[in-house]
C-alpha cells in the first residue's frame, strides 16, 4: 500500500523554518491566545451594543433637557409637572391616586 504524497510546494515551504514558525504562531494567535478570533468577535458585539445604548441615552438626555427648559420657564407647567411626576399637593388638598390593574 502506497502512502499519499505531499505536493512539492508544500514540502518545499514546510521545511522552511520561518514559514513553519509563522504558521504555528498564526494558528496559536487565532485559537488559543487570550485575544483570539472569537473573543474579538464577542468584544466587537459588546462595543456595538454599548454604542447603541450611548445613542439612546444621548437622545434621552436631550429630551429631558428640553422638558426641563420648558418647565422652568412656565410656572403653571412647573406645578403640573410637580403634581404629575412627584404627586405633590397643596396644604389643604386631599390626593387620591387611582391605580388601574
Amino acid at each position: 500500500m502506497q502512502l499519499p504524497q505531499w505536493p512539492a510546494w508544500l514540502v518545499r515551504y514546510g521545511r522552511n523554518f520561518y514559514v513553519l514558525s509563522s504558521a504555528i504562531f498564526l494558528f496559536w494567535m487565532a485559537f488559543f491566545d487570550g485575544n483570539d478570533f472569537f473573543t474579538q468577535l464577542r468584544n466587537w458585539s459588546y462595543l456595538r451594543a454599548a454604542y447603541a445604548e450611548k445613542v439612546y441615552y444621548e437622545d434621552k438626555i436631550k429630551e429631558v433637557q428640553s422638558e426641563r427648559a420648558a418647565v422652568l420657564d412656565d410656572p403653571k407647567l412647573l406645578e403640573k409637572f410637580a403634581r404629575e411626576k412627584y404627586l405633590m399637593k397643596r396644604p389643604q388638598e386631599d390626593l387620591y391616586l387611582v391605580v388601574e390593574d
